[in-house]
C-alpha cells in the first residue's frame, strides 16, 4: 500500500496527499491527562509494523539532530463506548492495523503488566478507552463512522 500519491504536475511544493490514514479514537469520558497518555501509547507502536509511516530525522539550522516522527498527521476522534466497540469490530474485520488501550491499563505501570491485562480479557469484552487504526483512508473512514473529531 502506497503512502502518498504524487501531484500530477510533479510540483514538489504542492501539499502531499496521503492515501492512508492514521486515526486515534478516544472514549469521550476520559480526563485530559488520560486522553494525552492514551494517544501517545496508541501511536507509539505504529512505526514498528508500518515503517513507511516514519519520516526522515529532523535537523535544525545549527545541525542539531532530532528523532524522526510520523510523516503524516494523526487525526484524533472521540466517541461513546459503543462507538469504540463498533470501530474495533470493523477495524478487525477489515484487517487494518489496530492498537488498543483498555481501562485496565490505567492501573498498570509497565509493558509486561499492560500486555497481561489485555491478554486476560476476550476481544469482545475489552473495556476500550482508545484505539488507533492505520490503513487505506476509505477503510479507516468507514471504521470511524459515528465518531467525531476531538475538540
Amino acid at each position: 500500500m502506497g503512502n502518498t500519491h504524487e501531484n500530477a504536475s510533479g510540483d514538489e511544493t504542492a501539499p502531499v496527499r496521503f492515501d492512508t490514514k492514521i486515526a486515534v479514537l478516544l472514549r469521550d469520558d476520559l480526563e485530559t491527562w488520560q486522553r494525552l497518555n492514551v494517544t501517545a501509547f496508541l501511536v507509539s507502536g505504529l512505526g514498528t509494523v508500518a515503517p513507511e509511516v516514519i519520516g526522515e530525522p529532523y535537523e535544525d539550522a545549527d545541525a542539531t539532530a532530532y528523532l524522526p516522527m510520523l510523516r503524516q498527521p494523526v487525526l484524533v476522534f472521540e466517541g461513546a463506548k459503543e462507538t469504540l466497540t463498533a470501530a474495533h469490530t470493523k477495524a478487525l474485520s477489515r484487517s487494518l492495523k489496530v492498537a488498543v488501550f483498555t481501562s485496565d491499563l490505567f492501573g498498570t505501570g509497565n509493558d509486561r503488566d499492560n500486555r497481561a491485562a489485555v491478554r486476560a480479557v476476550g476481544r469482545d469484552a475489552l473495556d476500550l478507552v482508545g484505539l488507533a487504526v492505520y490503513g487505506p483512508r476509505n477503510a479507516v473512514d468507514k471504521v470511524l463512522k459515528g465518531a467525531r473529531m476531538h475538540p
